[in-house]
């Protein structure tokens, strides 16, 4: 899979920025540099010949050189990345811990107000565009009620880390919650449950030891797919919120035409990605002793 999305990234910004040191450079820019960049960057070689280069170092971790900081893109990456993985690990906090919930407590009381409401929000939070729902939450909580600050990242404060979080993980959180409540309902007409409430157990024990834990492996499963939605949204938020993380420099590479930070920060999405997958399926072991039987 991440050879193929290093191909397919490598052609679409061929095709997207023509020439990469003219894109870089600018239209006015001294033939000689030219040349010389081009040369610097094996650009003036076939694009079979400049993606095999490309390859080679990629597999020695060697990701290139920003055009514009005349940095490894490793160094400028590794600066980044570790605000990138605390705001998504925040945001993915968020979507679990609301979305779980709002969709248990729909569960309970399925057709009730308080159903309609939660499933209401939740549809809310996933068709509101990120960038959008970040800004009103700056207006409300930052701007009008000063509770928190309205951008950046504070030394890696709690209070920066709040509205940002909360924002990214928004996108998530209604996914969760639907796909929780559906399950839920789904694991609460089988028999076991009947049983268990037939013994006389607590409708919390119920709920909670037998029915939701069985729920839980297609609201698993959601996660990982939603980390597609908190890697396309990192941008945005971390645009509105000022955030430094790798989203960031993402736009503004892409803003800049450096190539191969672009390339790089698009193969550490698709990475995070892969492995974020692959943690999902290790974690159904972990929720469901039925696969650990399958799997010996």
């Amino acid at each position: 899979m991440l050879f193929g999305i290093t191909l397919l990234v490598f052609l679409l910004n061929a095709v997207a920025l023509g020439d990469p040191a003219r894109a870089a450079m600018g239209q006015r820019a001294d033939p000689a540099a030219l040349e010389r960049l081009r040369r610097d960057y094996a650009l003036d070689r076939p694009l079979a010949v400049q993606y095999a280069t490309w390859i080679g170092r990629l597999a020695r971790g060697d990701l290139g050189t920003s055009f514009r900081e005349q940095r490894p893109v490793t160094e400028v990456i590794a600066e980044r990345l570790p605000a990138t993985v605390r705001l998504a690990l925040a945001a993915t906090l968020v979507a679990v811990v609301l979305g779980v919930a709002a969709g248990t407590l729909a569960a309970v009381r399925p057709g009730s107000v308080l159903d309609h409401a939660l499933m209401g929000a939740a549809v809310l939070g996933i068709s509101t565009p990120v960038f959008w729902l970040g800004m009103m939450l700056a207006l409300v909580f930052a701007v009008t009620l000063g509770w928190l600050p309205v951008s950046g990242y504070g030394g890696g404060s709690l209070a920066h880390l709040v509205l940002p979080a909360l924002t990214l993980g928004a996108l998530h959180t209604g996914t969760v919650a639907r796909m929780t409540r559906a399950s839920l309902l789904e694991v609460v007409r089988q028999d076991y449950v009947q049983t268990a409430r037939a013994k006389g157990l607590p409708e919390r024990v119920v709920l909670g030891k037998h029915a939701l834990r069985n729920a839980l492996i297609p609201v698993v499963t959601v996660i990982g797919i939603g980390l597609a939605d908190l890697l396309v949204g990192a941008p945005l938020t971390e645009t509105v919120f000022a955030w430094p993380g790798l989203g960031r420099l993402l736009v503004a590479a892409v803003g800049q035409r450096d190539l191969p930070v672009v390339m790089g920060a698009v193969l550490v999405f698709a990475l995070v990605y892969v492995v974020g997958n692959l943690l999902v399926d290790l974690a159904y072991l972990l929720i469901d002793p039925r696969t650990r039987r399958a799997a010996a």
